[in-house]
């Protein structure tokens, strides 16, 4: 079952002066990453909250990224204008239920596929995904991703931890919304409910959706001066709006649950 948005990738010539321009700029730090071993990829992480991240990703290795999904993705956004939102992902605990429901459906997800990446302290990180079968793309349908309930990252005291850490910005961050400029916000909407299950629904010009606890909006290219918005709740005095990486950040002031205590 789809939960919400699993994570936002940005793809970015240097992961590491990205995750920097990202502390420097937004208050939001980086700490995670590593390599993505035969995909031609690295990243850096920024944990947010609520269990979603933000993945910065860069390409080592053009013709290796070139034969993934998600590398194919980061390529296209990179050539095109150096840098930005290249896909997201959708957590599903269930993924192999979903998937196969999908495709019962008439959707044309994939089969689910193991991924693994190696953090610099050599743990490996492991998840399982399910990609459509057309190419990513900011305003065409996400992958979906399930992954491995343990370790460093991923484990029931490493997913407390996230909850209760404050970012440069003065307090931790949650995803609250995911703005992604399209041509034609019902067909995009269209083409998501077919291949995902999911509903939108028409608001003035947008397409709407609720997915887990986040808000996904289709709004029309010309309404957008940026490809994608990416908003973020904190708890600040103000908020506020940045434009690096290829991207627009609006932070809004919210008040966050005090995250219980890990066992």
């Amino acid at each position: 079952m789809i939960r919400g948005i699993d994570h936002l990738v940005i793809a970015c010539v240097d992961p590491n002066a990205a995750a920097a321009e990202l502390e420097s700029s937004l208050g939001i730090a980086c700490g995670g990453g590593g390599r993505h071993p035969g995909l031609g990829t690295w990243n850096r992480i920024a944990w947010l909250a609520d269990g979603s991240y933000l993945e910065l990703m860069g390409v080592d290795d053009r013709e290796a990224a070139l034969q993934g999904p998600v590398g194919a993705a980061a390529v296209a956004v990179l050539d095109a204008s150096g840098g930005g939102l290249a896909t997201y992902a959708l957590a599903d605990d269930t993924l192999e239920v979903t998937a196969s429901a999908l495709r019962a459906s008439g959707a044309s997800i994939g089969p689910v596929t193991h991924g693994t990446r190696q953090r610099d302290d050599g743990e490996m990180v492991e998840w399982w995904t399910a990609f459509p079968d057309a190419p990513l793309a900011p305003d065409a349908p996400p992958f979906l991703i399930q992954h491995a309930s343990v370790g460093s990252e991923w484990g029931h005291e490493a997913l407390a931890t996230r909850a209760r850490y404050a970012h440069p910005i003065g307090s931790p961050v949650i995803l609250a919304r995911l703005d992604v400029a399209t041509t034609d916000p019902p067909g995009a909407a269209a083409v998501l409910h077919e291949q995902l299950g999911f509903d939108l629904w028409a608001v003035s010009d947008l397409a709407v959706a609720d997915v887990g606890p986040h808000v996904l909006r289709l709004v029309p290219r010309r309404e957008m001066a940026v490809p994608a918005v990416i908003t973020l709740g904190a708890e600040v005095e103000a908020p506020r709006t940045v434009e690096l990486l290829g991207v627009r950040f609006d932070v809004e002031r919210v008040a966050l649950p005090v995250p219980a205590a890990a066992d």
